[in-house]
């Protein structure tokens, strides 16, 4: 007993610890198993909601099949057509209602920072930059004047021309110089695998460009989802020509004074159908072709300001880059830093350039750009 007295303080026994310890993993294997529980659920469904009926709901799945199904009185406050919600799998009850932020699936499209362009990053364009800047910046920095003069601004615009001419850089950098949100989409990602599901994503586009106005929606690859219609029987053709009904109603609904651009582009105009093209849509045209001469200059000296280099002859460069486009002499430039610094200098010289010039014509399909000497 004395030894034992010796072991054991008389605040603390073996019972008391032994106890504590069982306590402890008594919860720890409760909580396990509740979270085993958890994982065991089956997942929920991402549904859209159609209607709202009394305490029901007309809801729609990502396949399209819709079904009426019950609501909680608590969900019922706050539910209106065109939510996203979540529902359970074996009964396809409504069990809770996404935030808008997480509705959109085409967030990842959007640039929240503003394109760090300005209209000194554009070369070679004037013509261009003016006819951008009536059309889509005057409306969105000066309503005004359209109200004062008694004229509807153009809903947007339609940038065509070849590839790597700069329409693209165009769109970013009006929506730097309007402070607008600039939501970016390729044509070819609003083509998708389920019915209905582009059409979805062209609405979500219009709505979260309301949301975040001043906005300037950009669609590149226009002819993606725009070109001829035809009576064709494929499913996917179908569905394409369902996506381009929606941007149609869309270009339709919405007020031209409101704070939303449209900027389309394609290098293949022909293959547009006139509808998005008629008056009240997309029917103010900005051809953005080759540069010719003096253009090909004022590119050169846009891509070289920043760079350290000794005397160059732009016109010389710009007579031997003919039919080049900006995207081509972006990347001379380019080609010319890395001659120099594989050469151990600090400055790029004409030498560089010519050089240059050389490499990025062998990499060019050789039928189409003959060699120099």
């Amino acid at each position: 007993m004395e030894t034992a007295a010796k072991k054991y303080p008389s605040s603390f026994t073996p019972s008391y610890s032994i106890e504590t310890e069982n306590k402890s993993l008594r919860d720890t294997i409760n909580y396990l198993k509740s979270e085993i529980d958890r994982l065991k659920k089956p997942p929920l469904l991402v549904c859209d909601v159609l209607r709202v009926v009394g305490d029901k709901a007309m809801i729609r799945l990502s396949n399209g099949n819709r079904f009426f199904v019950h609501v909680s009185q608590e969900l019922l406050t706050t539910l209106s057509p065109g939510d996203r919600v979540l529902v359970e799998q074996k009964f396809l009850n409504i069990v809770d209602r996404l935030d808008k932020t997480k509705r959109y699936d085409v967030e990842k499209f959007i640039l929240f920072e503003k394109p760090p362009l300005s209209w000194e990053d554009v070369g070679g364009l004037k013509d261009q930059v003016r006819d951008i800047k009536e059309v889509i910046e005057l409306p969105l920095k000066e309503p005004h004047l359209f109200t004062e003069i008694g004229i509807t601004p153009h809903k947007g615009v339609l940038l065509y021309g070849p590839s790597g001419t700069g329409k693209t850089l165009l769109a970013k950098a009006v929506a730097a110089s309007t402070n607008s949100c600039f939501i970016g989409v390729v044509g070819s990602e609003l083509n998708q695998k389920f019915i209905g599901e582009g059409a979805k994503l062209v609405k979500d586009i219009f709505n979260l460009a309301r949301e975040r106005a001043p906005s300037i929606i950009f669609i590149d690859e226009l002819d993606a989802i725009a070109s001829d219609r035809i009576d064709m029987g494929i499913g996917g053709e179908r569905e394409v020509q369902r996506t381009f009904m929606q941007l149609l109603n869309e270009l339709d609904g919405f007020d031209t004074m409101h704070n939303v651009k449209i900027i389309g582009a394609t290098n293949r105009i022909e293959v547009l159908d006139n509808a998005i093209l008629r008056p009240g849509r997309l029917d103010r045209l900005i051809e953005v072709p080759l540069p010719g001469l003096k253009e090909r200059i004022d590119i050169f000296k846009v891509h070289t300001r920043m760079m350290k280099s000794e005397q160059i002859d732009y016109k010389k460069l710009a007579n031997l880059t003919e039919h080049f486009s900006g995207a081509e002499i972006k990347a001379v430039c380019t080609e010319a830093g890395y001659f120099a610094i594989r050469n151990k200098k600090t400055t790029v010289s004409q030498e560089d350039f010519l050089a240059a010039i050389q490499k990025t014509l062998q990499d060019l399909d050789p039928d189409h750009r003959p060699m120099f000497g």
